[in-house]
């Protein structure tokens, strides 16, 4: 235990973990229950100093069991304590607050004031997280104050700094300047630590962020991060600590960045690259090599620009998903995507000023499997598992296109819409120049509009974005005679219908069969035989669980059992037990389900309602993987009576990946709930469609669209563009 102390407070997070974990076995093999808890909680704070989120979550949720069992107030409030903050870093909000509450009213009734203000520090970050930045200063400073009682330094000055930080986020640059000025002359009686090198790189990056928001003189500013983090650079290298070596380097890059003296600042961001290899901190030498791919794009040297960027994609690959993952207070597309995308973009500019068309062929495929990485990492970050890895093992995803079939992969860059078309003869580019913001708040109007049944609105939003979209692929894929247009959008295009856009003459569905996907390399791209399909419907007719009614599903049901016969599940017999019973005894191909579903920013609010619960996306996956007699994934899941809230682009992206999530090929789902019997019109003419020899999945769909559409009372676009057929498409 106290080797894993000191290797802790070197930085030595590794080792410390080593030690602890010995630790932890050696007290469980004497049957020492409290030393055992108290060793896993401390293995815990090693797991998440390195990333490892899902490890430290299993020893904290052992640690807790065994807290529990020996009834230790104290103890209990610890490591209520640590697994809040660990489901906090986890992204997790809703599980960490009330273990923060809990950990907080324990500690204060068992005295444990230093544990209560760790537990206060860390519910100041929630809701700093949540941009709460009001209620998170009052929670730091009451953090400061326990630690303070209790004569802990290092915590107090941390939860000062923090409060330092939401009053930049506030906007109250006057305050936190004198704040920090306080903090300053505090940390630098603090022994030499870890700790200690920590607070002043943390210290040096908060006068930078004031500077960076030009509200105060630049010159002191400057200097004072300047110092901060130089004087934390000299205690990483006094005790030797790599970890915080290298973030003192990379800041300081960062800062010569900022004020444009890219020599000086790609020199210390070298520096940083090296001493994150020799911590072997993956972690934090993407950011690194990163930062000198965009300081060496801005010195105009491409080449090594780009080597670097593929550096910081490879080094991204090795990292644990957790590391970004939605503890974070960005986004992960806004805290790692631009890694992604400024590559995609450096290969995209590389491809047009080559003259070898072979060459300039590849960067354009680069660029896109580039993207493709970026795609399933943001999956795998949105449902915190590794079905995205599952998928990619069980296929080769798409390599040639079937005829008449093309493939559009949108790449939203600040500038610019850059388009690359693939095609049964190859990839081609196109560029439409609109810049990312003006395109996000178009498509966001068009989302909003779609959704008003009695006006026309959306029109001139839905032209707007077909000449942005397809107008320049237009002629090429008349050239080719597409009939199938299969689209992987990016971001915001996750959250509108693409069938809904129009050309001034017709809908795009009028044209194509659309169908879209989360990724070409997501995709399982093999047909497989419909001719002995096995359908499990189940749906909800009745107002349940404070959710309205949806009579025309009863309709809905028995017109597809006309059709391919199967199991009925409805209203009081779709329940998840029997749902779990009739996955487990039979291999249905395709899973029909109408009823109320929702698709969350947060996948664990995610869910689908059963007669007498909530159906989760873990639940659905688990459901459909039981089968003892299955050889073959489910060909379809179709979710008739889903929604995802508009402008909610990270819900989308939970929408675009059920079917990877749920382990099937394909799925057909909604964006928004559709008018009940329209949808119902729509979903039986589909699986009508769906019995003629030959017809794609598709087409079947492109052809109830067309249905709906001719008939006079569901002309408007809410009625059937709110179907996407997502996934495989054959």
């Amino acid at each position: 235990m106290q080797a894993g102390m000191q290797a802790f407070h070197a930085g030595a997070f590794a080792e410390a973990l080593g030690h602890w974990n010995a630790a932890a076995s050696a007290y469980q093999a004497g049957g020492n229950s409290e030393g055992a808890l108290t060793a896993l909680t401390r293995a815990a704070e090693a797991d998440l100093a390195l990333g490892r989120n899902p490890d430290a979550l299993d020893k904290l949720r052992q640690a807790l069991t065994l807290a529990q069992h020996l009834g230790n107030q104290s103890l209990l409030a610890a490591v209520e304590n640590g697994l809040g903050n660990a489901y906090l870093l986890s992204g997790r909000r809703p599980e960490a607050e009330p273990l923060l509450r809990s950990s907080i009213e324990r500690a204060r009734k068992s005295n444990s004031m230093q544990t209560a203000a760790s537990a206060l520090n860390n519910l100041g970050n929630l809701r700093a997280a949540e941009g709460r930045f009001d209620d998170a200063g009052l929670l730091y400073r009451e953090a400061q104050q326990s630690a303070e009682t209790v004569g802990n330094k290092t915590l107090a000055l941390r939860a000062a700094g923090n409060r330092a930080r939401s009053l930049i986020d506030a906007g109250r640059y006057g305050d936190a300047t004198t704040l920090l000025r306080t903090l300053d002359s505090e940390m630098r009686g603090l022994e030499q630590t870890h700790d200690k090198a920590f607070g002043l790189i943390h210290l040096g990056r908060l006068y930078a962020k004031i500077l960076a928001a030009g509200v105060a003189p630049a010159g002191d500013l400057s200097k004072r991060s300047y110092a901060a983090l130089t004087d934390g650079l000299a205690v990483a290298e006094a005790i030797n600590d790599a970890r915080a070596r290298s973030y003192a380097l990379g800041y300081l890059g960062e800062l010569y960045e900022q004020g444009a003296r890219r020599e000086e600042a790609l020199q210390f961001t070298q520096r940083a690259i090296v001493a994150a290899q020799l911590a072997d901190a993956p972690e934090i030498l993407f950011r690194w090599q990163w930062q000198a791919g965009r300081l060496l794009r801005s010195q105009g040297d491409g080449e090594q620009a780009m080597l670097s960027y593929q550096q910081a994609v490879a080094t991204l690959a090795t990292v644990r998903q957790d590391l970004t993952a939605g503890g974070a207070r960005a986004s992960f597309r806004e805290s790692i995507g631009p890694v992604y995308s400024e590559l995609a973009d450096l290969l995209l500019e590389r491809s047009a000023s080559l003259a070898d068309p072979k060459l300039a062929a590849q960067h354009l495929v680069d660029a896109r499997s580039t993207m493709e990485l970026f795609k399933g990492a943001e999956l795998q970050d949105y449902f915190q598992d590794d079905c995205v890895t599952a998928l990619r093992a069980r296929t080769a995803g798409i390599d040639q296109l079937a005829p008449r079939t093309a493939a559009l992969y949108p790449i939203i860059l600040k500038d610019r819409l850059e388009l690359l078309l693939t095609l049964p003869d190859g990839m081609k580019r196109f560029t439409a120049r609109v810049p990312a913001d003006t395109l996000t708040s178009e498509i966001r109007a068009f989302r909003l509009l779609l959704e008003k049944r009695t006006t026309h609105q959306y029109y001139p939003h839905a032209r707007k974005l077909y000449d942005w979209l397809i107008a320049p692929i237009a002629a090429e894929l008349d050239r080719q005679q597409v009939d199938t247009l299969v689209i992987v959008p990016d971001g915001a295009l996750r959250t509108i219908p693409l069938a809904a856009l129009h050309d001034g003459e017709q809908f795009l569905i009028a044209r194509y069969a659309v169908v879209t996907t989360p990724g070409l390399t997501l995709t399982d791209p093999r047909p497989l035989p419909r001719e002995r399909a096995r359908l499990l419907l189940s749906g909800l007719t009745e107002s349940v669980q404070g959710f309205a009614p949806l009579p025309y599903v009863a309709e809905e049901l028995q017109t597809i059992h006309k059709i391919y016969g199967g199991t009925i599940l409805q209203d009081g017999q779709f329940t998840l037990s029997n749902m779990e019973k009739g996955l487990e005894q039979t291999p249905y191909s395709i899973v029909h389900i109408a009823s109320h579903g929702q698709f969350d920013s947060d996948s664990e609010k995610t869910f689908l309602l059963t007669y007498e619960g909530k159906l989760s996306m873990d639940k659905l996956e688990q459901f459909l993987s039981l089968s003892k007699f299955r050889t073959e994934a489910v060909e379809l899941l179709t979710l008739s009576a889903c929604q995802t809230a508009a402008g909610d682009d990270r819900a989308a992206l939970g929408l675009a990946g059920v079917a990877i999530k749920a382990g099937a090929r394909s799925a057909l789902a909604t964006l928004w709930t559709v008018n009940d019997p329209a949808s119902a019109l729509m979903v039986s003419d589909f699986y009508r469609q769906l019995r003629t020899p030959g017809i794609s999945k598709a087409k079947a769909l492109q052809q109830a669209q067309l249905g709906v559409l001719k008939d006079i009372r569901y002309r408007h676009p809410n009625y059937w563009s709110a179907f996407l057929l997502i996934g495989n498409w054959l």
